[in-house]
């Protein structure tokens, strides 16, 4: 069973408490102490595998959705427009394949290979695999010039040569992007924030499009690696007319923000967990609450490549694309990658 991202999370302790929630969180916290330690232990036991060719983290801080499958996607545009062949790497999640195995989006489902790897196919060889050594490996001996890994930060079998931490800036408001620092389950956070900027030659913090710089109590704590600011904005309008909008990603209320802020008439918003698999029977009740308000149905390209063949003709798929602020400040980071 896939579980949505807790809103509680990201609140203060004040809401928590008048949510119910703060109880909950203290009694998980003892477990997040473990998590925290089996994941230090793992990092620091491993033996990472060079795989011959420079491979790229993109990698996360918390868990759930913080935009980095554009990231990965723009990256691999920038890399390739430097004449490298660039292949993308992924785990597959959602997928029933182990690998390692190169996506082919002909033959492929979400089913097979995950949703984010289905996706990013259409555009560069992906592939994915379990065993992020042996994908990164299989992707070298393919061609690859270099490997761009979605996700991984820590998954300590590859030798990376430049590893980027992307992080949701969204801070105004109730969404502070790291809640208040505790690890999973007991806030969002994989790892304690200073043990992950450690490892991070790089963090790009990815704000809305209505605002122009971080706030500076968050770069104050993400202090340390080359901090770069990037905008995910939309690669085209959404829908005219009334929509339905519906999105099963690690935190689905941002595609809700986001196409009111792009001037979507959007009447209703369906948010569900990350991954979600949509059956006939959720689609049929969305399409009639679509006919309600004699409304189109729109969500993200991910959720998309999920649908059956008969509903992706009737569902609009709204993509977004991931924008460095700053290029030459992107390009001083692969620079010294040797990229």
């Amino acid at each position: 069973m896939k579980l949505s991202t807790p809103r509680w999370w990201y609140v203060r302790d004040d809401q928590q408490r008048r949510g119910g929630m703060l109880a909950v969180r203290m009694l998980l916290t003892p477990v997040s102490w473990i998590w925290a330690a089996v994941t230090a232990r793992r990092i620091a036991r491993a033996s990472p595998l060079d795989v011959g060719v420079p491979v790229i983290c993109v990698g996360n801080l918390t868990v759930g959705g913080v935009g980095k499958t554009p990231v990965v996607r723009a990256l691999a545009e920038r890399l390739a427009g430097k004449g490298k062949a660039v292949h993308l790497l992924s785990r597959g999640y959602g997928g029933k394949l182990a690998g390692p195995v190169r996506v082919d989006p002909a033959t492929h489902t979400a089913a097979d290979v995950g949703d984010e790897p289905l996706m990013l196919a259409r555009d560069y060889p992906v592939w994915v695999a379990r065993d992020r050594a042996a994908g990164a490996l299989a992707a070298a001996q393919a061609g690859a010039q270099v490997v761009v890994m979605d996700d991984g930060h820590q998954n300590p079998s590859v030798k990376k040569t430049l590893s980027l931490v992307v992080v949701d800036g969204e801070t105004r408001g109730e969404d502070w992007p790291f809640g208040d620092g505790r690890v999973f389950p007991a806030g969002p956070m994989r790892e304690p924030l200073a043990t992950g900027l450690g490892r991070a030659d790089g963090v790009l913090v990815l704000l809305p499009n209505d605002l122009p710089q971080a706030d500076t109590g968050l770069v104050a704590l993400l202090k340390g690696p080359p901090l770069l600011t990037g905008h995910l904005a939309p690669a085209a309008p959404p829908p005219k007319g009334p929509q339905v909008g519906f999105a099963g990603i690690g935190k689905p209320w941002k595609v809700e923000r986001a196409l009111q802020a792009a001037g979507c008439d959007l009447k209703d918003f369906a948010p569900f967990p990350d991954h979600a698999a949509y059956d006939e029977a959720t689609l049929k009740a969305l399409a009639d609450r679509a006919s309600l308000f004699n409304a189109g149905l729109v969500t993200t390209e991910k959720d998309w490549v999920r649908l059956p063949p008969a509903w992706q003709a009737r569902v609009t798929p709204w993509p977004v694309a991931a924008v460095f602020d700053d290029q030459a400040a992107l390009d001083d980071l692969l620079a010294k990658a040797g990229l």
